[in-house]
């Protein structure tokens, strides 16, 4: 079989896929032990055709896949990889580039450059800034904390890249209560400790209250890193950045700022009043795989100072090409030598949707969440519990019942849908009572698609009420 045949039928059973995403469940058809089981034969001895592996890899895997391309897809914050995206992804892996330096692969480096420039200008960061394309905001955050990490220590005296932390001073981390997880997690990889951090209070929405923060600034002596939110995972609030990072530069602290699918407020005039303030910061993590609609894996960490930037990700050896002025290597900016040519993907959306394009996305989802919440506040017991600023909205179903009774409902009403598979979402706990997250991130879900997920909502807790009360 020719390579072209290949890759033709490959592309075929992608387009099926995606074009029969309405005629099935937005949930997984076969379960993960099932899935192991599909998959579990033994090792293989001989080799078998290219064209049996793919259609044994099509039929085994399908049943197994989640629905995370569908315009009901509502759990996590999860964009639906746009076919435009997409198409430039097949060909990444296609030409198969390693996107370490600029001699290996000139138009791997480039491409990379010119997507984080037209990032900078649609987020409206400053031009200067310095931009790693990885793996995803998990990774954005560790990139930019360890740019922080190196540049306050070296602040006050200590490089950290060539001694480590053994004997330097500490760090003070301030962080909001309602922070994502994965934050904590990058501090826990730095060293700086998920735990060893001071918590600072939050609102009935997640935002760090000022004057709560203040007051524990002004406690601050020595090396200070701050972290700031934009779009908190369940509400979707921004931190008062206009209020909050003048505090924290009054004391030297380097702020940044947790943006996976918030830092794209930016982008909308409506909606930029959200995270007036946020260039200020020195640095942010925001994804591409959520309102850009990349494929997975893409995600950008944004550094004010490139220097402190580089001194942290910067990866040599003398088999390595240099960098020569005005070249730039992308493995300078992200923990990886070896690393997937992401800026293809990137580069192809941003030049397909254009500033236009992409704002009136972002503005699609977030009026797609508000008129999800406001038909679904009509129905007698259900509640919206957070203000429906940007694309996301948490419901308890019940709430004019017992607060058990109430978490109860929610959750069996969650169960419920998630077997029907009109749509998918998914749980939480928001301030010690259950709630379900609706998550509007995918480009397709318009005013049909929003109606047909609120007609589910609304049968699956009619349903479940009146079996419980």
């Amino acid at each position: 079989m020719s390579t072209k045949e290949l890759f033709s039928i490959a592309a075929a059973n992608a387009a099926r896929f995606r074009d029969t995403t309405d005629s099935r469940p937005h949930r997984p058809l076969r379960d993960y032990p099932a899935a192991v089981e599909a998959f579990g034969a033994p090792l293989p001895e001989l080799s078998s055709p290219m064209i049996d592996v793919l259609d044994e890899l099509v039929v085994t895997a399908e049943p197994g896949l989640h629905l995370m391309t569908g315009a009901r897809f509502f759990g996590w914050v999860i964009g639906g990889s746009h076919p435009m995206g997409v198409a430039a992804d097949f060909l990444t892996s296609a030409w198969g580039q390693n996107a370490g330096n600029h001699a290996a692969s000139p138009s791997a480096a480039a491409v990379e450059t010119v997507a984080a420039r037209w990032l900078l200008q649609l987020l409206g960061l400053p031009a200067g800034c310095s931009v790693g394309l990885v793996t995803g905001a998990t990774v954005a955050n560790f990139t930019c904390l360890a740019a922080a990490r190196g540049e306050v220590l070296l602040q006050a005296g200590w490089d950290v890249d060539a001694n480590g932390l053994f004997g330097a001073p500490p760090i003070t981390v301030l962080i909001g209560d309602d922070a994502h997880t994965t934050v904590f997690s990058a501090l826990q990889f730095l060293g700086l400790g998920h735990d060893r951090v001071v918590r600072i209070p939050t609102d009935d929405q997640g935002r760090i209250v000022p004057a709560a923060f203040e007051q524990a600034m002004a406690a601050v002596s020595g090396p200070c890193t701050t972290i700031l939110q934009a779009g908190q995972i369940n509400t979707g609030a921004c931190d008062d950045f206009g209020r909050l990072i003048p505090i924290a530069k009054s004391k030297g602290a380097w702020v940044h700022v947790d943006g996976a699918f918030g830092l794209w407020a930016q982008t909308s005039a409506r909606r930029r009043h959200l995270t007036a303030g946020v260039e200020q910061a020195d640095s942010w993590a925001t994804d591409g795989h959520k309102w850009l609609q990349t494929p997975y894996d893409c995600g950008y960490a944004i550094v004010r100072d490139e220097l402190a930037h580089r001194r942290a990700m910067t990866i040599s050896a003398s088999y390595l090409p240099l960098a020569s002025e005005g070249e730039r290597d992308p493995s300078h900016y992200v923990p990886e030598l070896s690393r997937r040519a992401r800026g293809f993907a990137t580069w192809a959306m941003i030049r397909h949707l254009g500033r236009s394009g992409i704002e009136t996305l972002i503005d699609g989802a977030c009026e797609a969440a508000a008129g999800m919440a406001l038909a679904l506040a009509e129905e007698a017991g259900i509640a919206i519990g957070n203000d429906v600023q940007l694309n996301q909205v948490i419901v308890r179903f019940g709430a004019d019942l017992p607060s058990e009774q109430a978490d109860d409902l929610t959750r069996r009403t969650i169960g419920a849908l998630q077997r029907e598979g009109a749509l998918f979402a998914g749980g939480a706990t928001w301030r010690g009572r259950q709630v379900m997250r609706l998550s509007v991130t995918n480009y397709q879900t318009n005013a049909a698609e929003v109606a047909k997920a609120v007609d589910a909502i609304l049968r699956a807790y009619r349903a479940e009420r009146r079996d419980a009360v």
